[in-house]
């Protein structure tokens, strides 16, 4: 093997191993985001897909473990507006659809800004969390 044939392959192969060893994709067709919290990588997508302010709006969740972590017993799934140092006027009813996915349905944004979702896994008696910030007009 030539000398950079030799060094393109170690390159490969120290990208490769990088990568957590066991990372999941979790499956979640038109996700809006995916977001992970070293234990898990969840992706989500809203119904409908863009979300209005003033109208209620369901996530739908699908969450996969990392690295032999247990499946998450639960999920929850709030919104606040950081600036403005409140949250939602409604509590979402958690449903679990299958093993790996959830359904949040009741969401409702009263106002536009700045509005971040903070997911919640639980398992095994440790909880994880996740925060994402998006802009609703």
């Amino acid at each position: 093997m030539n000398t950079t044939k030799a060094r393109e392959t170690a390159a490969i192969a120290a990208a490769l191993m990088a990568l957590p060893a066991s990372a999941c994709v979790p499956e979640l067709a038109g996700a809006a985001r995916t977001l992970d919290t070293g234990r898990y990588t969840l992706a989500y997508r809203s119904v409908p897909p863009k979300i209005a302010v003033g109208e209620h709006f369901s996530l739908e969740v699908a969450v996969c473990a990392n690295g032999g972590t247990p499946l998450p017993d639960s999920l929850s799934v709030d919104a606040q507006m950081p600036e403005h140092r409140h949250g939602m006027n409604y509590k979402p009813g958690i449903k679990r659809v299958s093993a790996t996915r959830f359904r949040a349905d009741g969401l409702m944004f009263h106002m536009p800004g700045r509005w971040e979702f903070d997911f919640e896994l639980r398992a095994a008696g440790r909880t994880d969390r996740v925060k994402q910030s998006e802009v609703f007009e």
